[in-house]
C-alpha cells in the first residue's frame, strides 16, 4: 500500500490524500460523459466513488489525491501520482478529472506545478509521463500546453469502460526540461 500522508498547497489548491469520506462531495462534480475516455468506469453513486478510492489507497506505487480549493476545502477533483518506481526515477501523473467549473481554468495548472515540483524537487526523479486516450483532444491539449513533450502513440493499448479499444498518447517531462516547464506553469498562473 502507498503512504498516503502526503499532503501538497499552493496556488490557491491543495492536494489531500484522497480519502473514500470524500465521496459525497466529489462524486456529484462527476458525470458519465466527463468521465469518458477513463479505463475505468464511471462510478455511478457516491458509494461507487468511495470503493474507486479505496482501490486507488490500496494500489503499490499510487497516490490519490482529492483537489481541493485552500481556503474553502471545496473539491475541484482529483488527480494521481502513480507507477511510482523509486530506484528508476520516474513516476507517471494521470487518472486526473474536475468538475466543469473548475476545467479551463487554474486548477489544473496549480495542481500539475505541485505535482511536478513534488516529482523532481523532493523525490528527484528523472522522468514524469503523463498519459491520455487518444480521442481525448481536450486532455491531450491541455498535457502539451503543460510543455510536456509527445513521445507517441500506443496503438490499441487501452479498453475505455465502455469497451472500445483506442490508442494511448504518452508525453513526458525530464529533469532538465523541469526549469522551461515550471517557468511556463509560473507564467501561467501569475496571468
Amino acid at each position: 500500500m502507498s503512504d498516503h500522508s502526503l499532503h501538497l498547497v499552493g496556488f490557491g489548491i491543495r492536494l489531500d490524500p484522497a480519502h473514500p469520506d470524500d465521496a459525497s462531495e466529489a462524486w456529484p462534480l462527476t458525470d458519465a460523459d466527463l468521465w469518458r475516455g477513463m479505463t475505468t468506469p464511471w462510478p455511478d453513486s457516491v458509494h461507487a466513488y468511495a470503493e474507486r478510492v479505496e482501490q486507488q489507497r490500496n494500489t503499490p506505487g499510487m497516490f490519490a489525491f482529492t483537489v481541493r480549493d485552500a481556503e474553502t476545502g471545496e473539491v475541484r477533483g482529483s488527480t494521481t501520482f502513480y507507477d511510482h518506481v523509486p530506484a528508476q526515477g520516474r513516476v507517471e501523473i494521470g487518472t486526473t478529472w474536475y468538475g466543469r467549473a473548475f476545467q479551463g481554468g487554474r486548477t489544473n495548472p496549480a495542481a500539475k506545478m505541485l505535482l511536478l515540483a513534488h516529482a523532481f524537487d523532493e523525490w528527484g526523479l528523472n522522468r514524469v509521463a503523463l498519459r491520455c486516450d487518444a480521442r481525448n483532444q481536450r486532455s491531450a491539449r491541455a498535457i502539451e500546453r503543460l510543455g510536456a513533450t509527445p513521445e507517441g502513440r500506443l496503438r490499441r493499448h487501452r479498453i475505455a469502460a465502455d469497451g472500445s479499444v483506442g490508442d494511448t498518447l504518452y508525453f513526458s517531462i525530464l529533469r532538465d526540461e523541469w526549469p522551461a516547464v515550471r517557468a511556463g506553469l509560473e507564467e501561467r498562473l501569475r496571468g
